[in-house]
Formats: C-alpha cells, structure tokens, sequence
C-alpha cells in the first residue's frame, strides 16, 4: 500500500494528474499496479487524508491539490485541532489515571495490551488502540474525560490506523503503551505524565513525516504503472 500511495502522490506532485482531473478508475488502477482493491481503496483513503484528491460518489476520485496539506484531516477534526486537544486531555488524565486506578483498570490495560502485542491485524489493532485510551481515562474516574475521548473515537482510529499503515507505528506504539501502563502500575503521576507526553509527541512526529514532500527515496519504492515491478 505504501508504494502503491507514493506512485500516486508523485504522479500528482508532477503534474501528471493535474488539479481537477479524474483518477483512474479502481478497476484500471488496480490492473495498472498489479495491486488488489483493498490495497487500492488504502492509498485511495490516504490520499484524501492527505487532502490531495476528493471522492464524488457516483463519479469518482478527483485531484483537488498538487500537493499534500500541512494539516490533514481525520474525520471531523483536522489533525492540529486533533492533536492539541489531545495533549491537553490525554496527559494529565494519565497523571490522574496513576493516583486512580483500580485492580480492574489494570487488568483490564494488560490484557488490551497483550492482545494489541499479538495482534498482526492492522483493522483489530487499531480498534484496540482506541480502546487503550478510553480505558486510561476510565481509569481517572471522571466520567466527562470519557465523554471527550468517546467524542474524537472516530478521529483517533482514523488517525490511528493512517499512522499504523504509513508510519509503522504499531510496535513503537505498544513499547510506548507499556510504558504508559507500567507507570499506571507503580501509581507514579510524574511517570505516566512524561509516557503519554512521550507517546502524543511520536505521534505528531511521524504524522509530520508522512505529509512532508516526497523524496528520492519514497519515489524510488514506487511500483512502475506499465505493471513491472521493481
């Protein structure tokens, strides 16, 4: 998926999908990249994430920049407003969370991240991940942090699962989440503050790092279109 996202992000970086055309159909695409449709549908979704085409329904995928914005977008929320929200919630709930926590929070953080250790499935990880961080706010006990991470649940997992698919980020994220439990566990706030902090900053990191300008090495992994592969 990866080389199939940077094939067409240079292609549109270079003019040769200008603003306002049409992309390919899937099925062309597909037949093109030597590539399944879910893997298609995967750049096809990063892409508009990374606000360089629109989807019509009915009439397909249109280019509508030649090059990524600075801020993409997850939902109903752009990533900077996303991001900013998040410090200022997901940080000190975790510094709440270390003085709260119950048995059960625990064991319940555990378990979510033995499976999130196991998991090679980026579609349940991902699920999971957003469920790690509603159970450090339950953990806090105070019913509105919950509401608030139950409200950007939605732009959580797509920003998730973009991070995970474009920036490996599944296992630095769990070493970051044993962190985040493990100083649950010892109830030290000043711990479980400097792992979440440590955590939302290689987040925006790596969100960074994907909608930066193609380089000589993203375009060197893209697959040729005559259906070659390198």
């Amino acid at each position: 998926m990866e080389a199939v996202l940077a094939h067409l992000r240079e292609a549109i970086e270079r003019g040769d999908y200008a603003v306002g055309d049409k992309l390919p159909s899937e099925a062309e695409l597909c037949r093109r990249l030597e590539v399944s449709r879910p893997v298609l549908r995967e750049a096809l979704r990063a892409l508009q994430t990374m606000g360089l085409t629109a989807s019509r329904t009915g009439k397909g995928t249109f280019v509508i920049s030649s090059g990524p914005v600075a801020d993409p977008t997850f939902g109903d929320y752009a990533a900077s407003d996303l991001m900013e929200v998040r410090r200022h919630i997901e940080i000190p709930v975790a510094g709440y969370a270390a003085q709260r926590r119950r048995a059960e929070d625990l064991d319940q953080l555990s378990h979510l991240l033995e499976r999130m250790e196991r998991e090679t499935d980026t579609t349940a990880w991902v699920a999971m991940d957003t469920l790690f961080h509603l159970a450090v706010a339950q953990a806090a006990r105070n019913p509105v942090f919950r509401r608030v991470i139950e409200e950007i649940r939605d732009a959580l997992a797509r920003q998730s699962a973009f991070l995970t698919e474009l920036g490996g980020r599944r296992e630095q994220s769990n070493r970051e989440h044993r962190a985040i439990v493990e100083a649950l566990a010892d109830g030290s706030e000043h711990d479980a503050v400097e792992a979440m902090t440590h955590h939302l900053r290689r987040v925006e990191t790596t969100l960074t790092s994907i909608v930066r300008p193609a380089t000589a090495d993203d375009r060197a992994t893209a697959p040729a279109e005559d259906g070659r592969r390198r």
